[in-house]
């Protein structure tokens, strides 16, 4: 469970309703503010404007995809790049001592599907070029379908305010059309500020929220799919596995390659096994 996440959540919302309530010159909370700020015209405004156009911006499928999401965010996968690295370095050093068809056993003990994948690839005999290809590919797949996710908030993090803004023409409107009446400039001004406040509230403690953390968990399983495309590669082209480890370990940020230094290198340079048969056909 990723307790920032949910602790963000809802410190964001309790500090916004504390600005609500707040009395600062009694220097006390009046809950009875809260009724100022509940305006049912400026919700379908809002909130019903924003998923109005939305549906016409996307299929359903975007919608149903949101559970998802939020699963996404507040109970992620552990993706850890130092893991994926030393399951590698294991998986050369297997293939340099015993040949590259002595890893598929190994592989079923794996529980990571696409380095499963990648490597059966490399057991199959297939062409190194079309081996790149294909998982560079997957990589792209990838990165546009999370793009996708991500441009549905991003969408609604953009159309919350602008019905917002549509909301304070209205309310102005009603306003100016209605200066007679002293009743009716309070609720048109009470329509013009509120749809302001509900579309920046959507926006900013809803849909940019989620498009970032989404974007923070489409990097960390990026950079460990890119470890393991690498890593195959390179056990295919029969790589030392201290090499393998070396050009791996850089691909990882700072604070990542902080936490391996304490961590001993691969053993000494393993025996390439002579007279092993390496194709396979299938």
């Amino acid at each position: 469970m990723d307790f920032m996440s949910i602790i963000g959540l809802i410190l964001s919302f309790a500090l916004v309703v504390f600005g609500m309530v707040f009395d600062q010159d009694a220097m006390q909370v009046v809950w009875g503010n809260l009724g100022a700020f509940i305006d049912y015209p400026s919700m379908a405004i809002t909130f019903g404007g924003t998923i109005a156009v939305m549906m016409m911006s996307f299929p359903l499928s975007s919608f149903k995809k949101v559970g998802k999401h939020l699963k996404i965010i507040f109970f992620p996968n552990k993706y850890n790049p130092l893991h994926f690295i030393d399951q590698i370095v294991e998986f050369a050093k297997e293939a340099r001592m015993k040949g590259l068809l002595s890893l598929e056993d190994k592989l079923n003990e794996t529980d990571d599907l696409f380095l499963r994948n990648s490597l059966m690839l490399v057991v199959d005999s297939v062409e190194p070029e079309k081996v790149k290809n294909l998982l560079e590919s997957e990589l792209e797949y990838l990165d546009e379908r999370h793009a996708q996710d991500r441009a549905f908030y991003d969408k609604g993090a953009a159309y919350a305010p602008a019905f917002g803004m549509i909301g304070t023409l209205i309310g102005l409107v009603l306003m100016l059309g209605s200066l007679e009446d002293v009743s009716a400039v309070g609720s048109g001004m009470a329509v013009a500020l509120i749809t302001t406040f509900y579309g920046s509230m959507l926006a900013n403690i809803i849909f940019l929220p989620i498009s970032n953390k989404l974007k923070v968990r489409h990097e960390e399983e990026y950079l460990c799919k890119m470890i393991i495309v690498e890593g195959v590669q390179a056990i295919q082209a029969g790589e030392n596995p201290k090499f393998i480890k070396e050009k791996l370990t850089k691909f990882l940020p700072a604070s990542i390659m902080k936490k391996s230094k304490g961590e001993s290198d691969v053993e000494d340079d393993v025996p390439l096994q002579k007279n092993v048969k390496v194709k396979r056909g299938r």
